[in-house]
């Protein structure tokens, strides 16, 4: 029977390789939007989304609500997305 100590452990520099270069291409295609996620009762999570759609408006800074899922207790946990400037 053969030990698995008498193999030799593969080289990880190609793996190692990959691993950074993935990583760095993921680092520049990052999206310039702001984000800012919210956990709230349903009736505020409303009045928080307007509020945004009125101080950046969807045309001018592309908001929108980018996820929402509901909690128990009726909250909702959100996160809002916008551009952080308008042209």
């Amino acid at each position: 029977m053969v030990s698995m100590n008498a193999f030799p452990r593969p080289p990880l520099d190609g793996l190692k390789r990959q691993l950074r270069e993935t990583r760095s291409r993921s680092e520049a295609t990052r999206d310039a939007f702001l984000r800012q996620t919210y956990t709230l009762p349903r009736e505020a999570a409303r009045v928080k989304a307007r509020e945004w759609f009125e101080l950046y408006p969807k045309a001018a800074y592309w908001t929108s609500v980018e996820s929402w899922r509901l909690l128990p207790g009726d909250e909702v946990e959100f996160t809002m997305r916008r551009l952080p400037s308008a042209d």
